[in-house]
């Protein structure tokens, strides 16, 4: 028992320390994007999904506080700004394809992004549910930021907003291979646009690993997405009377 005790002072130390949680966190990154590679990009081992839950049951299971997880997190999320603006190169060497589509992807991405939002708002409507909530569900498929930012404006809940997001993203990670095959969807174009409007950051992730073509139209579709979710919503709401 007293050998355990040098262990334990250690590990309490190194606890605190920002680079433990930075190290943890790419390691149990590259741990999930092995297991994917190894279920040949199977549905269920998504590696983004993986490493979420691993780190969850980690910090659980040392007790560990999201304010001291996030202390040596922070330099991660930190680069989520420049990987945004790296969406912008596939974008640039899919332009002539992007250009000639230029009228289908808009009406696509209109009539994705109103039943995205449309969709969800009035079934809690006609469940009566309250009106914080149906407007934080309303911006679900528009990436987090922009999300938070429409949610806050209309009177919703920017942090419920955010669950909300992310629990579309992840459920549609599980469920696109199945969705593509049900509706015969072989276009890597269409497959980037829906990835895009209904997984915002993760299933353009996802894309990019699979497609560069549909990982650009992914990425075109999360942008606009973002425009277009914030200009209809507030009519939307409007309409329904919330």
């Amino acid at each position: 028992m007293h050998e355990l005790l040098p262990l334990f002072h250690i590990w309490v130390y190194l606890q605190t320390q920002p680079l433990l949680w930075l190290t943890v966190t790419l390691c149990v990154w590259e741990l999930a994007r092995a297991l994917d590679i190894r279920a040949r990009h199977h549905a269920l081992s998504n590696p983004t999904v993986m490493a979420i839950t691993i780190m969850a049951g980690l910090l659980l299971l040392t007790r560990t506080s999201y304010q001291t997880y996030f202390s040596g997190a922070e330099y991660i999320q930190f680069l989520l700004g420049p990987a945004t603006v790296a969406l912008a190169v596939p974008m640039y060497a899919n332009w002539p394809v992007i250009r000639r589509n230029f009228l289908a992807i808009t009406v696509s991405l209109t009539a994705g992004s109103m039943v995205a939002a449309g969709s969800a708002m009035l079934i809690l409507h006609l469940l009566h549910a309250p009106r914080m909530v149906i407007v934080s569900l309303g911006p679900k498929s528009v990436t987090t930021p922009i999300a938070m930012g429409i949610s806050q404006d209309l009177g919703g809940n920017p942090s419920l907003t955010a669950v909300f997001v992310m629990i579309t993203a992840m459920f549609g990670i599980l469920i696109y291979p199945f969705v593509f095959s049900a509706g015969r969807i072989t276009d890597w174009r269409a497959r980037g646009l829906a990835a895009g409007v209904a997984m915002h950051g993760l299933g353009t992730a996802r894309m990019l690993t699979i497609d560069e073509t549909a990982g650009a139209f992914a990425g075109l579709a999360i942008g606009l997405n973002g425009v277009i979710t914030s200009l209809f919503l507030p009519v939307m709401i409007a309409l329904f009377g919330i």
